[in-house]
């Protein structure tokens, strides 16, 4: 896995993407996901990309470019529901297994396990308890899923609180959104200091060399696509890879460092 140069946390007018070159670097990196597609169902690769970020950072437009032009019989997108009383019964990890890559799979999860230590966790919607199970033993279950063979990449999307507010009113006020509108959207920003240490204790303590965490500098979401979608290329193996246009940019995509400030 290649490392990334810490950044600035804001991303500069020059580090936007216009839409001609949107367009054009998008269908190139599509066509670099076919081939990866055609490497992993030939060689059997189980590979897992996880998509964490607050709530209007830009998981659902980035996981739906990526899958675009893949085919659905070896690509799946899970984005589960509120837990039922059987799965709050369960092994926290449990409802998660089931939809774990099989080979010649790549499946991506829109919000995943770490819920706990993010919406449960902000809004008490598990036990103190509860919380110090999963944060204890995360890390191990996730080296156990790369043990059996899977391929994890964590990504977290961050954006700020401004435009997040730009982005949960829009969610509102365009009736081609509202499908996303959730009644936790109003707590986003009522508590965006308290997600804010949640998200940076989360970081702090499931960051490790073997599933680290990308951080996704999101305020512009083309920009925070395409590069998304070149460090998962750069970071995967495949055949007959472009190298020079899966290179990322590192003012939009960086790798997690606990000593780094972010912001409040």
């Amino acid at each position: 896995m290649h490392k990334h140069a810490k950044v600035p946390a804001v991303i500069t007018a020059a580090a936007a993407m216009d839409k001609q070159t949107y367009k054009r670097t998008l269908r190139q990196l599509q066509v670099e996901l076919v081939k990866l597609q055609r490497h992993f169902i030939r060689c059997g690769d189980k590979i897992l990309i996880i998509f964490e970020g607050r709530d209007a950072a830009g998981k659902d437009g980035a996981i739906k470019r990526i899958v675009q032009h893949l085919s659905p019989r070896e690509t799946r997108v899970v984005a589960l529901g509120k837990p039922s009383d059987r799965d709050r019964s369960s092994w926290y990890f449990q409802r998660y297994v089931a939809h774990l890559p099989t080979a010649q799979e790549l499946v991506l999860f829109n919000r995943s396990w770490y819920n706990r230590a993010g919406v449960e966790r902000v809004m008490g919607f598990c036990s103190d308890e509860e919380y110090e199970e999963f944060m204890d033993s995360v890390v191990e279950f996730e080296h156990m899923l790369v043990r059996s063979g899977i391929k994890l990449l964590k990504y977290y999307l961050n954006i700020s609180k401004a435009e997040q507010r730009r982005r949960l009113h829009e969610r509102k006020t365009d009736p081609l959104t509202q499908w996303k509108i959730s009644a936790l959207d109003d707590q986003a920003l009522k508590k965006w200091k308290q997600y804010s240490l949640a998200r940076n204790e989360m970081l702090a303590r499931s960051h490790n060399p073997v599933t680290p965490w990308t951080m996704v500098h999101a305020d512009d979401k083309h920009s925070a696509r395409i590069n998304i979608m070149k460090d998962m290329l750069n970071r995967l193996d495949y055949a007959d890879k472009d190298q020079q246009l899966v290179r990322p940019d590192p003012q939009i995509v960086l790798t997690y460092d606990s000593n780094s400030v972010l912001e409040p």
